[in-house]
């Protein structure tokens, strides 16, 4: 795909007209806690059931046909650029301290976008760009300060766009969306899928979430995670965490929700005709993450010195490299 990087027109703007100083960095900024949106202290007493069931019942709309991901999932390999340019999303989102859902955006609309309109990996440029585009319309919908075009790109770059350049390609990857940028993530299920987990004190609950919230965007990585709706990976990442099993007679609660509320739409749904029970897909994820992450976090839940002795973090963060040490191009 060719993308122009004339800048003799005029500069598209997607932020609204108020005055930056006072939109991104006001010194009200400074009271603005700087912790995740899944704080501990966040954690909810009582959860809207109804809530749950509405997102539910909407999350499998938002998923790609399944012939797509099917056709994804068979080509060869994942190209180097493809994965490069993954890691750089996930590299830059821990650098500037993003909240978690910014980073499952981003890859979110990083693969529709290829979904739909495939990107030639052999130069790699394409699939970068693209990354960055989505990593800022992430930050966008998500963020209380955004960096500039130019900042966002500063870590490690092997190729330095233009800001102009970059709007354009968000233009492309929101009209590829159909302007459809707040979709539903793992992380609006986590906090019900953990109070769901049985005999925890809530010190307890809050350490899984933390660390499943950890675990979720290091599968980001993993493609085959495609495969699966957001309550799926988050009921995974639930149980992966806090070293459950998917069969225990005490979790039939945890999954019958997602069974009575995700059945209703399959069964008259074309998205994903012949799927195997919730269950079951609960299960494929289960497997997944065990085979692709490190298992030293398990069983370290209960610990009395749990904070510290858990690698969830640098697991996260395990297997980002520079795709090359060289001087960015300019583009």
């Amino acid at each position: 795909m060719s993308v122009s990087t004339d800048v003799s027109s005029t500069p598209i703007n997607l932020y609204c007209n108020e005055t930056p100083g006072v939109a991104l960095c006001s010194s009200d900024d400074d009271d603005i806690s700087e912790t995740s949106s899944l704080s501990s202290t966040d954690f909810p007493v009582d959860i809207d059931e109804s809530y749950i069931d509405n997102i539910l019942l909407s999350e499998l709309h938002q998923m790609p046909a399944t012939e797509l991901i099917t056709r994804f999932l068979e080509i060869s390999q994942v190209g180097s650029a493809h994965q490069d340019a993954l890691n750089w999303m996930l590299k830059a989102h821990a650098s500037y301290r993003f909240k978690p859902e910014t980073a499952y955006l981003s890859v979110s609309y990083f693969h529709c976008f290829i979904l739909s309109r495939p990107l030639q990996q052999g130069k790699g440029w394409p699939l970068q760009l693209l990354a960055v585009a989505c990593l800022s319309l992430a930050a966008k919908m998500e963020e209380t300060r955004v960096p500039s075009l130019l900042d966002i790109q500063l870590l490690e770059p092997r190729f330095l766009f233009k800001p102009s350049t970059v709007q354009r390609m968000e233009l492309l990857v929101m009209s590829c969306l159909k302007w459809r940028l707040h979709i539903i993530t793992p992380f609006s299920f986590l906090h019900y899928f953990v109070a769901k987990l049985p005999h925890l004190s809530p010190g307890s609950k809050n350490f899984i979430l933390t660390h499943s919230s950890d675990l979720i965007i290091s599968t980001c990585r993993v493609i085959k995670i495609l495969a699966y709706t957001p309550s799926t990976i988050a009921a995974a990442a639930v149980l992966w965490v806090a070293n459950q099993t998917i069969d225990g007679p005490k979790l039939a609660c945890f999954h019958s929700r997602m069974d009575k509320a995700s059945l209703k739409t399959l069964s008259s749904s074309s998205l994903y005709q012949g799927v195997v029970l919730v269950l079951e897909m609960v299960r494929g994820c289960y497997n997944l993450i065990r085979q692709s992450m490190p298992q030293r976090c398990r069983g370290e839940v209960l610990d009395a010195a749990m904070p510290g002795n858990c690698h969830a973090k640098r697991c996260c963060r395990k297997g980002f490299k520079s795709s090359q040490d060289m001087s960015p191009n300019k583009c």
